[in-house]
Parts: C-alpha cells; sequence; structure tokens
C-alpha cells in the first residue's frame, strides 16, 4: 500500500501532537473561543492613558518567536493582521507546575499552530504595542511547515511568489502573503456595488439553470455532462443570456445574475475554464443606453473600491472616468490594419487575412474571420477604456440589426488594457430573423464549427409571444477584478484558479 511521504519536520510535528495529548492537552479541541477583538481593533484603538483593552482574548496564527528564557515575545496573525504576544511563564503558569511554558509553549508548539490568547494590552519598552499573555489555549496543531516570510522595517522579504504554491495551495498563499486578501475583499466590494447599482435602478436578482439542455447565449465549446435519470445529454452552461431574456418576456422590467459559467477552451492569463460573468437586461433600452450606464457604473466601483477613477494596470494609468471613446469596430479595423472588410465574403476575408499574416481555420465564416483581423491588429490599442460598437451582423447572432444600417448590430465591445471587459446588445426580439440567425450558426456547426451555438427553438418560441425592446450587457467578474486591483493575471482574481491535478509525494 503506497503511503505519504512525510519530512522529517512534519514527523517531529506529529510527535509534538502526540505529546500534548499525552499531557492531557488536546491540539484540536471543541471550536468555541470567546474572541472579543482583533489584532487590527487593538492598532486603532488602544490608549495608554485609558488602559482600555485590558480584558483581551485573541486567537490567531503563531507566525514568529524569540524564546528567551522566562520571558518570550511572539507574533500572532489573525484575520485583520498581526500583533506582538509578550508571554511570560509566570504568568501563564502561576503555581508550581510550569509545563505549559517549559514544555509545551518552548517545546511542542510551532510556527503555524493556531493559539488562543487572554491577556491586555500594553506598550513595550521598545515602544512595541503587545497584548500581555495571562492565558495560552492550544487551538489548532500545524501539521505542515509554513514558507517562511521575512518582515522588516514594514516591508516583506523572501515573499512567496511560486505561482504553482501560490494556486494550487491558496490557503498558504493567504497565510503567509496577507496583501492576498486585499485582492478578495475588494472583488467581494466590486459585486456589493454592483448590486446595489443595480438595484437601485429598479433592477431585479435572479437565478437561471447551471444545468442546460441546450448550451445557448455565446459562441464558445461546452463541457457536457449526463443526467442518469432522464437518460439526456446536459451542458455546463456557457452563458445565462438566453434564460434572463425569457424573464424579460415574462413581464419583468430589468433582471440580473452574477453567474459561473462554463467554457471547454484553453487557459491563459485571462482565461479560466470556470468563471463569474454578470449578465443584465432592461426593457425599453438599447446599447447607446447601456453605454453611459456602464460608464456611471465603473466610475462608482473604481471610486468604492480605490478611492480614486484611476487605476495603475499593468504599468498604464488608467481612468475610469466616464465618458469613453466610441469607435465602429470596422472604423477600427481600417485605423489599425488599414483594410476596409466591409462587405467583404468569406474568400475575400480569407485573402485579406492571408496579406495581414491573420491565421484562421477553415471552419470560419465571416463574423469570425473579422473577428481574427480585429484581434490581431485592433485590440492591443485599447489601453483606457474604448466601446468599440456596431459589429457586422455575421459576428452578432443574438443582436438587434442596426437601425441605419441593417448590415449591422447595434452591438459594443468595451475594451481595457487591450482585453474584452463586457459585451452589450440592442437585444434582437424578432424571432423570425432569429431563427434564420441560429439556422446560420447550425450550418457553421455542421462545418466544423464546434463553437457556433445551437437552436434554441423554445427560446424562438419565447420571442413569439412578444419581448419589448431591451438592451443587455455581459461582464466578467473576474477580469473587471483584476482592473480594478491591478492584477495582470485572472488566477491572481480566483482563489481556487483550475490547475492539472497534482500528483501527490508517496512511497510504497
Amino acid at each position: 500500500m503506497a503511503m505519504i511521504e512525510r519530512s522529517e519536520q512534519e514527523l517531529l510535528r506529529r510527535e509534538s501532537m502526540m505529546r500534548l495529548r499525552e499531557l492531557g492537552i488536546e491540539p484540536y479541541p471543541a471550536p468555541l473561543y470567546p474572541v472579543n477583538t482583533t489584532a487590527r481593533e487593538i492598532a486603532a484603538g488602544y490608549d495608554p492613558e485609558k488602559g482600555n483593552f485590558a480584558d483581551v482574548c485573541i486567537a490567531g496564527r503563531i507566525m514568529s518567536r524569540r524564546i528567551m528564557g522566562a520571558a518570550s515575545f511572539m507574533e500572532l496573525q489573525d484575520e485583520t493582521g498581526r500583533i506582538q504576544v509578550y508571554v511570560k511563564r509566570d504568568d501563564i503558569c502561576p503555581g508550581e507546575d510550569k509545563t505549559l511554558y517549559n514544555t509545551v509553549f518552548k517545546k511542542l508548539l510551532d510556527i503555524g499552530d493556531i493559539i488562543g490568547i487572554k491577556g491586555f494590552a500594553f506598550i513595550t519598552q521598545t515602544g512595541q504595542l503587545s497584548v500581555h499573555a495571562r492565558e495560552l489555549t492550544v487551538l489548532s496543531k500545524s501539521l505542515k511547515v509554513l514558507p517562511i516570510v521575512k518582515e522588516a522595517d514594514g516591508k516583506v522579504h523572501d515573499a512567496v511568489t511560486d505561482p504553482e504554491l501560490r494556486y494550487r495551495q491558496r490557503y498558504v498563499d493567504l497565510i503567509v502573503n496577507p496583501s492576498v486578501k486585499d485582492v478578495f475583499i475588494k472583488r467581494a466590494k466590486i459585486i456589493a456595488t454592483m448590486r446595489e447599482y443595480f438595484n437601485a435602478a429598479g433592477c431585479l436578482e435572479v437565478e437561471t439553470p447551471i444545468l442546460q439542455s441546450i448550451p445557448g447565449g455565446a459562441t464558445a465549446r461546452p463541457f457536457i455532462t449526463h443526467h442518469n435519470a432522464l437518460d439526456i445529454p446536459l451542458y455546463l452552461r456557457i452563458a445565462n443570456e438566453l434564460y434572463l431574456k425569457r424573464l424579460i418576456v415574462g413581464g419583468f422590467s430589468g433582471v440580473y445574475e452574477f453567474a459561473k459559467d462554463f467554457r471547454n477552451e484553453g487557459m491563459d492569463k485571462t482565461h479560466n475554464p470556470e468563471f463569474t460573468c454578470m449578465e443584465i437586461y432592461v426593457a425599453y433600452k438599447d446599447y447607446i443606453w447601456m453605454m453611459e450606464f456602464v460608464e456611471k457604473m465603473l466610475e462608482k466601483i473604481s471610486m468604492a473600491v480605490n478611492g480614486s477613477t484611476t487605476v495603475e494596470i499593468g504599468g498604464n494609468q488608467v481612468d475610469f472616468k466616464a465618458p469613453y471613446r466610441r469607435i465602429p469596430i470596422l472604423d477600427a479595423i481600417k485605423e489599425y490594419a488599414g483594410v476596409d472588410v466591409a462587405g467583404m465574403d468569406v474568400a475575400q476575408l480569407r485573402s485579406t487575412c492571408d496579406s495581414l499574416g491573420v491565421a484562421y481555420e477553415p471552419s470560419m465564416g465571416v463574423g469570425k474571420l473579422i473577428d481574427a483581423i480585429f484581434g490581431e491588429y485592433c485590440e492591443k490599442n485599447f489601453i483606457q477604456p474604448t466601446f468599440v460598437i456596431d459589429y457586422p451582423v455575421e459576428m452578432s447572432p443574438l443582436t438587434k440589426r442596426h437601425r441605419s444600417n441593417p448590415a449591422l448590430t447595434e452591438r459594443f465591445e468595451l475594451f481595457v488594457c487591450g482585453k474584452e471587459l463586457a459585451n452589450a446588445y440592442s437585444e434582437l426580439n424578432d424571432p423570425v430573423d432569429q431563427l434564420e440567425r441560429f439556422e446560420e450558426q447550425a450550418r457553421l456547426k455542421s462545418s466544423g464549427d464546434d463553437e457556433a451555438m445551437f437552436i434554441d427553438y423554445d427560446f424562438v418560441r419565447a420571442l413569439e409571444y412578444g419581448m419589448p425592446p431591451t438592451s443587455g450587457l455581459g461582464m466578467g467578474i473576474d477580469r473587471l477584478t483584476m482592473f480594478m486591483t491591478g492584477q495582470t493575471t485572472i488566477q491572481d482574481v480566483l482563489f481556487f484558479p483550475q490547475m492539472r491535478p497534482e500528483k501527490m509525494p508517496t512511497k510504497e
């Protein structure tokens, strides 16, 4: 039988765990511990003249220790930060038995162990805010050795930067790199600000199915599974668009959802197969209204998260203050690729791609060929928030035709730092037109495009009952968090990004 291989330090910690039990100290006691304050609260509120924080009960993880005979210091880390703890032998062991200090504290506790301290706050002779321990309780023995991170003069030295460790063992990353928490706290604030903004606009938060019989709402390769009881294939949703628009048909004036979506695609610095997307649909609005709605929302989010509309992203100072530049996609291709692709058929677009050095697949239709040119020549130029608008109809199978040019659609994509952040339409509500575009997608799928859309006949039926003019928006929350926190990889804004399965160290 294979056994887990353990290091010498791990074996010693297990011996310490057993020794604690032999001394009658449970290394994993009942969970209730009466914490009444935090490191941050003490640091912010302690006043030596008032003598407050005289009855402190704090819990956290030992991050460093200095053993000094009958008195020692350690650094305790809780959710809010670190604080020094002064441990005097005769205070935590007032009687004759000094085992708790001489054996438990000095020999059987390790960096990484979680303990509870009862005592009082004070300032040491060197001016260091500390907690003087009267009681010490073991709350959880750590059997793994933490990476050592040194802090001096308010600076972090030897920080853990290995992505393999940080992303695979996020729990270790959060322990030894506390600043990582700030990114996820900001992520929560981004979502909370969006909810507040949408609710104030009179929209209702809803939930739609994750398992779908038809994966609709986007062009992407889905994950497929099987439902045993119904004996049918099901797909993890690639988008929630078509269900939300069904609710607009049903009479809601505005609905939104923060949805987990799944796309069976490659992984890189800006893509994860499981991601969070917010989609919102508002009746009697169009894509022009949605652009203004988005500008104000992003300005509000940036102020809430950073206190400014300007954020540094990858060395660029990006300003989310409205208004944003607007440029039609065909004009962008003219400007940056130097060609006019308007009205080109597949053969002409392939020839153009060849002349421009743009790679393409034989299964690509007009829409994907234009998108390939745009992606190669244009996207990288949009560093400041930019609305790219008025896409050709072949690129937008769910979008209303442009009111002044039926070859185009009323669609925009918002780009920041050369990456798409949002996609929005004046929604197609003509059921005849919608079915024709679904059928064109079906033809593309039959010719080899495995990302082309399925035909959703029930959605067409919903449109036949009548959907009011509607504007819809989809925005990637992971990418938005990257931008608002200045991160350059999606893995840094996901607690647990997708990774290859780990091969655990074992021995026979």
